[in-house]
């Protein structure tokens, strides 16, 4: 393995003259290698998406809803929760909140016990009925589809209003989430952290009819091979077209 020794200058007051001092060599990266190793990751994206969808044909979102609706109080509730604990509320909540004006003929506390278990129960509550108001006086009762229209709502922001938009059809943008990012790196889609600049890279490598898709085979692989601690490299289908294989 090459290493290389860092100079280090330093001014001695006694002296006029520069006394130069190596630092502790230090191991060369192998990320630069193992992307040459990989390929490029435009010739990569088509292969990544190809054997991710053979290997998860049925991956889906996996939160329960039977219209728009109910995808978009979904989504909203499952921040800082997982999907299991969102289906085991609104399994209940849906049959007794069935359209906008259930949720604003209660009082903001009865909501707020009825989604308790989700968390951060009182500031959902209050998008919730927020957002409820907008859907009447802007939106006829209607769940809007595109970006644009569903960022206005309260509570929804971009992450929210790409998962709903993907799910009723139109696609304008990529989910980032903690697999999706996690994911993304390693796999050399991107050098960014915030999602915003993930999105936007992914948005330029895949192929606009696989929005929508791409983001449930991440996190599909994620819960199940590619985990963050411990990634199950030996089993994954992608491994060689991985930088970050470690096989």
């Amino acid at each position: 393995m090459r290493r290389v020794q860092t100079p280090c200058v330093f001014l001695v007051s006694d002296t006029r003259d520069p006394v130069i001092v190596y630092r502790r060599s230090v191991p060369r990266s192998f990320v630069e290698e193992a992307r040459k190793r990989v390929g490029p990751k435009k010739l990569r994206i088509k292969p990544i998406i190809d054997r991710l969808a053979a290997e998860y044909a049925d991956a889906t979102i996996a939160l329960s809803f039977s219209n728009p609706l109910e995808l978009l109080v979904s989504v909203m509730l499952s921040a800082q929760t997982t999907d299991v604990n969102v289906n085991r509320v609104t399994a209940t909540l849906f049959q007794k909140y069935r359209k906008p004006e259930d949720y604003l003929a209660v009082p903001q506390e009865e909501l707020e016990r009825d989604i308790f278990a989700t968390g951060f129960y009182r500031q959902k509550a209050k998008s919730l009925r927020g957002m409820m108001t907008m859907l009447l006086e802007e939106f006829d009762g209607e769940v809007p589809s595109t970006l644009e229209e569903l960022v206005r709502l309260p509570g929804v922001a971009r992450k929210t209003a790409n998962v709903v938009s993907a799910e009723l059809g139109h696609a304008q943008g990529i989910v980032v989430d903690t697999h999706v990012r996690r994911l993304s790196q390693r796999l050399g889609l991107t050098k960014n952290e915030d999602p915003v600049k993930i999105e936007r890279d992914l948005m330029k490598l895949v192929p606009r009819e696989n929005w929508a898709r791409f983001p449930h085979l991440l996190i599909w692989h994620g819960r199940r091979v590619c985990h963050a601690r411990r990634p199950l490299c030996s089993d994954c289908v992608v491994n060689d077209l991985c930088p970050s294989s470690r096989v």
